[in-house]
């Protein structure tokens, strides 16, 4: 049987639960919930084999933001989701140097918007490698941050991994974030949900287009990932909108893959939040009007 796909542990832990009938914990796996800023968080430790493989996810840490209040524009909402992925990613850089280079990478098509996210989210990051190298008097209190938008194999005849790998060799970051679009399970998620993982990505994944895995293995530096769910395959959304666990035969249609009507406005709005969330988990004490000011 086809299972369904998606790319977020929090969905891939349910469905574990969903076909056992067992709300009881996952073996080898940890889940809690808790908020941030108002914000539902969920984390997911993938902590052995036995989770590895009921997850079919890399052992690692999954914190899930649950941003819905975007799209209902609630009070404040984009301060307090920008704080929210900043604080949580965050903790997933305790391990790298506070003044170690790092490196944001924008995955994806910027032509196809659905795919767009990575590029988007590179536009709305703070870039200070080259002030740190040139004014070190002006803007030494800086992390020095390069960015990368590493544009798909269609476009540029090389895979984004092989483009990130020689980037690497070269600056030799302490870390590199890198943010793709992911596919999601159900409608309810998508353009509503943004995971943070400590245990790198692969591009073109939520899609099925499966390329070189950016890990630390293969770039030589920690690799964060994150990921915003823009689509959803269509068998996958016929099975959870029918109530089965049978992923239906589509014919002609299998390859199909669902997106918001609104994808432009919630693509850039998502964009703007993980760009200024990087931003300000990479430069702590920045505000969200400092950013302004220096991104416009």
């Amino acid at each position: 049987m086809r299972m369904r796909r998606t790319d977020l542990a929090l969905e891939a832990r349910e469905l574990w639960q969903e076909q056992r009938g067992e709300m009881d914990a996952l073996p080898g796996v940890e889940a809690h919930k808790r908020l941030r800023e108002g914000i539902e968080v969920d984390t997911v430790r993938v902590l052995d084999g036995r989770g590895e493989q009921a997850l079919g996810k890399p052992r690692g840490n999954y914190v899930t933001l649950a941003l819905e209040g975007l799209a209902r524009r609630e009070d404040d909402i984009f301060r307090r989701a920008v704080h929210a992925v900043a604080a949580e990613l965050g903790g997933l850089l305790q391990e790298v140097p506070e003044d170690g280079l790092v490196l944001v990478a924008g995955l994806g098509n910027r032509a196809i918007t659905p795919d767009a996210v990575g590029p988007k989210v590179r536009q709305n990051t703070l870039v200070t490698r080259h002030l740190v190298r040139q004014m070190p008097e002006h803007f030494g209190h800086l992390r020095p941050v390069a960015s990368l938008a590493a544009e798909v194999l269609g476009n540029t005849g090389m895979e984004s991994g092989e483009v990130l790998r020689a980037v690497c060799g070269q600056i030799r970051p302490a870390c590199v974030v890198a943010v793709d679009a992911l596919a999601s399970r159900s409608l309810a998620r998508l353009c509503r949900t943004v995971q943070l993982t400590d245990t790198g990505i692969v591009p073109g994944s939520g899609v099925g287009n499966h390329r070189m895995g950016l890990t630390q293995d293969a770039l030589g530096a920690p690799v964060i990932a994150v990921g915003v769910p823009t689509v959803v395959d269509g068998a996958t959304l016929a099975a959870d909108l029918l109530g089965t666990d049978d992923l239906p035969d589509l014919g002609e249609g299998r390859d199909l893959m669902v997106t918001p009507k609104d994808i432009d406005s919630q693509v850039e709005d998502l964009s703007k939040v993980i760009g200024y969330g990087i931003s300000m988990a990479l430069q702590p004490g920045i505000t969200v009007e400092e950013l302004d000011l220096l991104l416009s």
